[in-house]
Protein backbone atom coordinates (compact mmCIF):
# COMPACT_ATOMS: atom_id res chain seq x y z
CA UNK A 1 0.00 0.00 0.00
CA UNK A 2 2.80 2.45 0.92
CA UNK A 3 6.36 3.07 -0.20
CA UNK A 4 8.43 4.74 2.50
CA UNK A 5 10.63 7.46 0.98
CA UNK A 6 12.57 7.88 4.23
CA UNK A 7 13.80 4.81 6.11
CA UNK A 8 16.76 4.09 8.41
CA UNK A 9 18.27 0.90 9.80
CA UNK A 10 21.44 -0.34 11.45
CA UNK A 11 22.72 -3.83 10.66
CA UNK A 12 23.08 -4.66 14.36
CA UNK A 13 21.02 -3.55 17.33
CA UNK A 14 22.77 -1.14 19.70
CA UNK A 15 20.30 -0.63 22.57
CA UNK A 16 22.97 0.40 25.06
CA UNK A 17 24.74 2.97 22.92
CA UNK A 18 25.58 6.11 24.93
CA UNK A 19 24.57 8.56 22.21
CA UNK A 20 21.65 9.33 19.94
CA UNK A 21 18.92 6.89 19.04
CA UNK A 22 19.09 3.19 18.28
CA UNK A 23 17.73 2.73 14.78
CA UNK A 24 15.84 -0.50 14.12
CA UNK A 25 17.61 -3.45 12.58
CA UNK A 26 16.42 -4.52 9.11
CA UNK A 27 14.32 -7.30 10.63
CA UNK A 28 12.72 -4.92 13.12
CA UNK A 29 11.99 -2.41 10.38
CA UNK A 30 10.43 -5.01 8.09
CA UNK A 31 8.29 -6.28 10.96
CA UNK A 32 6.97 -2.75 11.46
CA UNK A 33 6.36 -2.44 7.73
CA UNK A 34 4.41 -5.69 7.67
CA UNK A 35 2.16 -4.40 10.45
CA UNK A 36 1.71 -1.01 8.80
CA UNK A 37 1.18 -1.95 5.16
CA UNK A 38 4.48 -0.61 3.83
CA UNK A 39 5.68 -2.67 0.90
CA UNK A 40 9.08 -1.10 0.20
CA UNK A 41 11.32 1.61 1.61
CA UNK A 42 14.26 3.81 0.73
CA UNK A 43 17.15 3.26 3.15
CA UNK A 44 19.12 6.43 3.84
CA UNK A 45 22.67 6.17 5.25
CA UNK A 46 23.97 8.75 7.70
CA UNK A 47 27.58 9.74 7.06
CA UNK A 48 28.26 13.20 8.47
CA UNK A 49 30.17 13.54 11.77
CA UNK A 50 27.40 15.68 13.28
CA UNK A 51 25.22 12.57 13.32
CA UNK A 52 25.29 9.77 15.88
CA UNK A 53 26.96 6.58 14.68
CA UNK A 54 27.64 7.32 11.00
CA UNK A 55 27.33 4.32 8.71
CA UNK A 56 28.72 3.30 5.35
CA UNK A 57 27.02 3.11 2.00
CA UNK A 58 28.09 -0.52 1.94
CA UNK A 59 25.91 -1.15 5.01
CA UNK A 60 22.91 0.05 3.04
CA UNK A 61 23.77 -2.04 0.00
CA UNK A 62 24.25 -5.14 2.12
CA UNK A 63 20.93 -4.68 3.92
CA UNK A 64 19.25 -4.13 0.54
CA UNK A 65 20.66 -7.36 -0.86
CA UNK A 66 19.29 -9.31 2.10
CA UNK A 67 15.76 -7.84 2.01
CA UNK A 68 14.30 -9.53 -1.11
CA UNK A 69 13.68 -6.26 -2.92
CA UNK A 70 11.94 -4.45 -0.08
CA UNK A 71 14.73 -1.91 0.48
CA UNK A 72 15.77 0.70 -2.07
CA UNK A 73 19.34 1.95 -1.50
CA UNK A 74 20.39 5.58 -1.39
CA UNK A 75 24.05 6.49 -0.97
CA UNK A 76 25.42 9.47 0.93
CA UNK A 77 28.50 11.68 0.75
CA UNK A 78 29.54 14.43 3.12
CA UNK A 79 30.36 17.56 1.06
CA UNK A 80 33.70 17.76 2.89
CA UNK A 81 34.72 14.35 1.53
CA UNK A 82 37.85 13.62 -0.44
CA UNK A 83 39.62 17.00 -0.42
CA UNK A 84 37.59 19.19 1.98
CA UNK A 85 37.32 21.73 -0.82
CA UNK A 86 34.77 23.25 -3.16
CA UNK A 87 36.22 21.48 -6.19
CA UNK A 88 36.25 17.92 -4.83
CA UNK A 89 35.35 15.42 -7.59
CA UNK A 90 32.35 14.05 -5.73
CA UNK A 91 30.74 12.92 -8.95
CA UNK A 92 33.21 10.04 -9.13
CA UNK A 93 31.82 8.63 -5.87
CA UNK A 94 28.21 9.23 -6.88
CA UNK A 95 28.63 7.43 -10.19
CA UNK A 96 30.32 4.53 -8.43
CA UNK A 97 27.33 4.03 -6.14
CA UNK A 98 24.83 4.68 -8.92
CA UNK A 99 26.41 1.80 -10.83
CA UNK A 100 25.99 -0.39 -7.72
CA UNK A 101 22.25 0.29 -7.72
CA UNK A 102 21.73 3.36 -5.54
CA UNK A 103 18.73 5.46 -6.55
CA UNK A 104 19.55 8.75 -4.85
CA UNK A 105 21.54 10.53 -2.16
CA UNK A 106 20.61 11.28 1.41
CA UNK A 107 20.01 11.97 4.12
CA UNK A 108 22.38 14.95 3.65
CA UNK A 109 22.85 16.36 7.17
CA UNK A 110 26.11 18.31 7.68
CA UNK A 111 25.58 21.46 9.72
CA UNK A 112 26.71 23.79 6.96
CA UNK A 113 24.76 26.53 5.15
CA UNK A 114 23.03 25.56 1.94
CA UNK A 115 25.16 28.17 0.17
CA UNK A 116 28.47 26.94 1.58
CA UNK A 117 30.75 26.37 -1.44
CA UNK A 118 31.27 22.71 -0.57
CA UNK A 119 27.52 22.09 -0.27
CA UNK A 120 26.98 23.82 -3.60
CA UNK A 121 29.69 21.63 -5.10
CA UNK A 122 27.86 18.56 -3.85
CA UNK A 123 24.61 19.82 -5.36
CA UNK A 124 26.32 20.39 -8.70
CA UNK A 125 27.63 16.83 -8.85
CA UNK A 126 24.33 15.32 -7.69
CA UNK A 127 22.54 17.22 -10.45
CA UNK A 128 25.05 15.97 -13.02
CA UNK A 129 24.59 12.35 -11.92
CA UNK A 130 20.80 12.67 -11.90
CA UNK A 131 20.07 11.60 -8.33
CA UNK A 132 17.27 13.02 -6.20
CA UNK A 133 18.60 14.44 -2.92
CA UNK A 134 17.04 14.19 0.54
CA UNK A 135 18.22 16.73 3.11
CA UNK A 136 17.57 17.49 6.74
CA UNK A 137 17.54 21.16 7.67
CA UNK A 138 18.58 23.14 10.74
CA UNK A 139 17.57 26.53 12.06
CA UNK A 140 21.02 27.21 13.54
CA UNK A 141 24.71 26.55 13.11
CA UNK A 142 26.23 24.54 15.95
CA UNK A 143 24.77 22.13 18.45
CA UNK A 144 22.77 20.22 15.87
CA UNK A 145 22.81 18.56 12.45
CA UNK A 146 21.29 19.47 9.11
CA UNK A 147 21.90 22.03 6.40
CA UNK A 148 21.35 25.56 7.70
CA UNK A 149 18.97 28.07 6.17
CA UNK A 150 17.50 31.38 7.30
CA UNK A 151 13.83 32.09 7.92
CA UNK A 152 12.00 32.09 4.61
CA UNK A 153 14.41 29.48 3.18
CA UNK A 154 16.29 31.89 0.88
CA UNK A 155 19.36 29.65 0.59
CA UNK A 156 17.25 26.68 -0.44
CA UNK A 157 15.52 28.87 -3.02
CA UNK A 158 18.83 30.03 -4.49
CA UNK A 159 19.95 26.41 -4.72
CA UNK A 160 16.72 25.39 -6.47
CA UNK A 161 17.22 28.19 -8.96
CA UNK A 162 20.90 27.49 -9.50
CA UNK A 163 20.41 23.75 -10.05
CA UNK A 164 17.07 23.46 -11.88
CA UNK A 165 17.56 19.78 -12.73
CA UNK A 166 18.45 18.79 -9.17
CA UNK A 167 15.44 17.05 -7.60
CA UNK A 168 15.30 17.92 -3.90
CA UNK A 169 13.12 16.16 -1.33
CA UNK A 170 12.45 18.76 1.39
CA UNK A 171 12.40 17.41 4.93
CA UNK A 172 12.81 18.47 8.55
CA UNK A 173 11.25 20.87 11.07
CA UNK A 174 12.72 24.11 9.70
CA UNK A 175 11.38 23.18 6.26
CA UNK A 176 7.89 22.00 7.15
CA UNK A 177 7.26 24.68 9.78
CA UNK A 178 7.13 27.10 6.87
CA UNK A 179 4.11 25.50 5.26
CA UNK A 180 2.39 28.45 6.95
CA UNK A 181 3.59 31.88 7.97
CA UNK A 182 5.49 31.75 11.24
CA UNK A 183 4.00 33.60 14.19
CA UNK A 184 7.43 33.89 15.79
CA UNK A 185 10.98 32.98 14.68
CA UNK A 186 11.35 30.25 17.30
CA UNK A 187 8.62 28.24 15.55
CA UNK A 188 11.25 27.20 13.00
CA UNK A 189 12.87 25.02 15.65
CA UNK A 190 9.92 22.74 16.29
CA UNK A 191 6.38 21.84 15.39
CA UNK A 192 3.90 24.73 15.33
CA UNK A 193 0.47 23.70 16.58
CA UNK A 194 -1.59 26.69 15.50
CA UNK A 195 -3.78 26.61 12.37
CA UNK A 196 -2.44 28.05 9.15
CA UNK A 197 -3.90 31.51 8.56
CA UNK A 198 -1.65 32.51 5.67
CA UNK A 199 0.46 30.19 3.57
CA UNK A 200 4.18 30.15 4.13
CA UNK A 201 7.10 29.87 1.78
CA UNK A 202 6.94 26.08 1.21
CA UNK A 203 3.84 26.08 -1.05
CA UNK A 204 5.21 29.11 -2.87
CA UNK A 205 8.49 27.32 -3.55
CA UNK A 206 6.64 24.20 -4.67
CA UNK A 207 4.69 26.25 -7.20
CA UNK A 208 7.72 28.11 -8.52
CA UNK A 209 10.31 25.34 -8.59
CA UNK A 210 9.31 22.03 -10.18
CA UNK A 211 12.49 20.42 -8.83
CA UNK A 212 11.26 20.68 -5.21
CA UNK A 213 9.28 17.83 -3.66
CA UNK A 214 7.94 17.25 -0.16
CA UNK A 215 9.13 14.33 1.99
CA UNK A 216 6.24 13.96 4.45
CA UNK A 217 8.12 11.77 6.93
CA UNK A 218 8.76 12.25 10.64
CA UNK A 219 6.92 14.45 13.11
CA UNK A 220 7.73 17.48 10.98
CA UNK A 221 5.93 16.22 7.87
CA UNK A 222 2.97 14.84 9.80
CA UNK A 223 2.63 18.02 11.87
CA UNK A 224 2.64 20.17 8.73
CA UNK A 225 -0.60 18.43 7.74
CA UNK A 226 -2.21 17.52 11.06
CA UNK A 227 -1.92 21.00 12.61
CA UNK A 228 -4.64 22.18 10.21
CA UNK A 229 -6.51 19.29 8.54
CA UNK A 230 -8.62 21.55 6.33
CA UNK A 231 -5.52 23.24 4.98
CA UNK A 232 -3.90 19.83 4.59
CA UNK A 233 -6.64 18.69 2.21
CA UNK A 234 -6.10 21.73 0.00
CA UNK A 235 -2.32 21.35 0.16
CA UNK A 236 -2.38 17.64 -0.67
CA UNK A 237 -4.77 18.09 -3.57
CA UNK A 238 -2.76 20.95 -5.05
CA UNK A 239 0.62 19.22 -4.72
CA UNK A 240 -0.51 15.62 -5.20
CA UNK A 241 2.25 15.02 -7.76
CA UNK A 242 4.99 16.45 -5.52
CA UNK A 243 4.44 14.82 -2.12
CA UNK A 244 5.89 11.53 -0.94
CA UNK A 245 4.86 9.35 1.98
CA UNK A 246 7.57 8.58 4.52
CA UNK A 247 8.06 7.48 8.11
CA UNK A 248 11.61 8.29 9.31
CA UNK A 249 11.28 5.52 11.90
CA UNK A 250 14.25 6.07 14.23
CA UNK A 251 13.45 3.52 16.96
CA UNK A 252 11.85 0.10 16.60
CA UNK A 253 8.50 1.21 18.02
CA UNK A 254 8.36 4.81 16.77
CA UNK A 255 4.80 5.83 15.88
CA UNK A 256 3.70 6.35 12.28
CA UNK A 257 0.71 8.71 12.55
CA UNK A 258 0.88 9.78 8.89
CA UNK A 259 -0.41 6.34 7.89
CA UNK A 260 -3.69 6.77 9.77
CA UNK A 261 -3.98 10.42 8.77
CA UNK A 262 -3.83 9.66 5.04
CA UNK A 263 -6.10 6.62 5.35
CA UNK A 264 -8.71 8.73 7.17
CA UNK A 265 -8.58 11.42 4.48
CA UNK A 266 -9.22 8.75 1.87
CA UNK A 267 -12.01 6.98 3.78
CA UNK A 268 -13.79 10.29 4.38
CA UNK A 269 -13.48 11.19 0.68
CA UNK A 270 -11.48 14.32 1.47
CA UNK A 271 -8.87 13.06 -0.97
CA UNK A 272 -9.58 10.73 -3.86
CA UNK A 273 -8.21 7.25 -4.33
CA UNK A 274 -6.06 8.60 -7.15
CA UNK A 275 -4.54 11.30 -4.94
CA UNK A 276 -3.97 8.83 -2.11
CA UNK A 277 -2.19 6.37 -4.39
CA UNK A 278 0.10 9.08 -5.78
CA UNK A 279 1.28 10.14 -2.34
CA UNK A 280 1.32 6.66 -0.81
CA UNK A 281 3.41 5.04 -3.54
CA UNK A 282 2.91 6.36 -7.08
CA UNK A 283 5.13 9.41 -6.83
CA UNK A 284 7.95 7.35 -5.34
CA UNK A 285 7.68 4.81 -8.16
CA UNK A 286 7.81 7.59 -10.74
CA UNK A 287 10.65 9.57 -9.15
CA UNK A 288 12.89 6.56 -8.46
CA UNK A 289 12.12 4.61 -11.62
CA UNK A 290 10.85 1.60 -9.69
CA UNK A 291 9.28 -1.37 -11.44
Amino acid sequence: MFIDIHGHAYRKAAPQQPFGQAFPTPDQLLERYDRTGIERAVLLPLVSPEVYLPQSNEDILEMTEDANGRFIPFCNIDPRAMTNSADAPLGDILRYYRDLGCKGIGEVMPNLPFLHPMVQNLFKHVEDVGFPLTFDIAAQIGGTYGLYDDAGLPQLERSLRRFPKLIIFGHGPAFWAEIGQLEKPADRYGYPEYPIKDEGVVPKLLRQYPNLYGDLSATSGYNALARDPDHAVKFINEFRDRLLFGTDICTPEAPTPLVDFLLELRSSNKISEEVFQKIARGNAIRMLGLE
